[in-house]
């Protein structure tokens, strides 16, 4: 049995002291958890009072490197000592920029860079319209590409309620998310119809003027949502029947995080357009959009200052790039998520068998989910008042992971060891044990 502890005193005073100016709206996993982190080394967080945390989250797939590395932090020093702001060229971002347009797919070798995922993903969008002279956007339900105006009616979820009128000409078609089908079909009897009813939304739900087709080739926000294969392809084939371009939004999937570099590789399809973000910076704030010389050449995108960002690409921003991507590739961090993925999707199995509120588990790499649910047959979710008992059940026994909601997600560090990866899935086995006996669950 893990040693159990509680919120302690230091992080109480801190979280205090913060909450008395913090506006509401932070992320949940935090204000769930009152801690104060102190600092972290690798995949263990160590908040204020001095205990350990085996992290799943990563700071939601942002942590590609974990805590810290010693060269990150060195390459952060270098740079923070010599230049640190302005959109000059430096010898950094030039050394990024080669690195990273040496493992971008065939063709895609034009990179421009931001700060934040929302803003690459506007960009990328600005160029669709750009290159192509059309408007409209399709996405997918599930789908998040940020929270900014242009992106917002491109979520497919409740999130976006009450937040309207949102901007014409964005569109929305069913994921592939098999395990609660919106066909209420069954895989892969349905010949991946979802795909199919991407047609039927352009011809009778837009102006026939699409720009583009944004997807993510596995849904992060939505669960961690693995599509069958050739969904991806038929997504893509889709697009250039009506003359748009293919936009794959690998915010979380790139860099590794599935075990591959790319999530799109798992189906050899090429994107027109790739964003990406989180895991690129190994946490410095840093997304870029990713494409071809062509398209990239287009008027008003190309135009001096039309597709820049006052912090994008900046020396900070290139150091933290090159760093995290130099030990991606060093330390061969993609295998490292292949394999210590399979052996955490294992173990996870072996949950499923032993607790019929885990109705579905499922993954790619070290990007992983779990369906918690109140009967396996209607499918119906956990209320969020047992996955929260569950969350801080998994914090009292050193554990952060977001097991706050019915759709769990695990996304650690790719740098994560076999053996902490394990110890951290027996912590979560504990955890659920207390809240099936204390809920009476199955």
């Amino acid at each position: 049995m893990t040693k159990r502890r509680e919120v302690g005193p230091r992080s109480q005073q801190i979280v205090a002291q913060e909450r008395k100016h913090l506006a509401s709206g932070s992320q949940g996993f935090s204000l769930y958890a009152g801690l104060a982190m102190a600092r972290g080394v690798d995949c263990t967080l160590i908040d204020e009072d001095g205990n350990e945390y085996i992290d799943f989250i990563a700071g939601i797939a942002v942590g590609s490197i974990g805590h810290c590395h010693p060269h990150y932090v060195e390459a952060l020093k270098h740079q923070v000592e010599r230049l640190t702001f302005g959109s000059f060229t430096t010898e950094t971002r030039a050394k990024f920029l080669d690195l990273l347009g040496s493992v971008t797919p065939e063709g895609l070798t034009r990179i421009q860079m931001f700060s934040g995922g929302a803003e690459a993903v506007e960009a990328a969008l600005r160029l669709a319209h750009a290159a192509t002279g059309k408007a409209e956007v399709l996405g997918f339900w599930g789908g998040f590409h940020g929270k900014t105006g242009g992106v917002l009616p491109l979520l497919g979820s409740e999130f976006k309620h009450h937040l309207g009128p949102f901007m014409p000409g964005r569109h929305l078609a069913p994921y592939a998310d098999c395990y609660r089908c919106p066909l209420k079909l069954k895989y892969p009897d349905c010949g991946i119809a979802c795909a199919d009813f991407v047609r039927d939304v352009i011809r009778y739900q837009t102006a026939g003027e699409i720009a583009a087709i944004i997807v993510e080739p596995m849904q992060g926000t939505a669960g961690n949502v693995i599509p069958p294969e050739g969904f991806l392809r038929a997504v893509a084939g889709i697009a250039r029947e009506h003359g748009a371009l293919f936009i794959a939004d690998e915010m979380i999937t790139g860099f590794g995080r599935t075990g591959a570099m790319w999530g799109s590789d798992h189906e050899g399809v090429v994107p027109d357009i790739m964003t990406v973000g989180k895991g690129v910076g190994g946490g410095f704030p840093l997304a870029c959009v990713i494409s071809t010389d062509a398209l990239t050449a287009a008027k008003p995108w190309s135009n001096p200052s039309a597709s820049s960002s006052s912090y994008g690409g900046n020396p900070l921003a290139s150091a933290a790039g090159l760093a995290a991507l130099e030990i991606i590739l060093k330390e061969d961090l993609v295998k490292n998520a292949e394999r210590v993925g399979k052996v955490m999707l294992g173990r996870l199995e072996a949950l499923k068998e032993k607790y019929r509120c885990v109705g579905e588990v499922r993954g790619r790499g070290l990007m992983l989910g779990i369906e918690l649910v109140r009967d396996r047959t209607t499918k119906e979710p956990l209320p969020k008042t047992v996955t929260q008992a569950l969350y801080q059940e998994c914090l009292r026994r050193g554990l952060v992971a977001m097991t706050y909601t019915p759709s769990v997600r695990i996304n650690p560090p790719l740098t994560i060891k076999e053996d902490t990866a394990l110890a951290g899935l027996a912590i979560l086995d504990e955890a659920l044990e207390v809240v099936v006996r204390d809920h009476g669950l199955r």
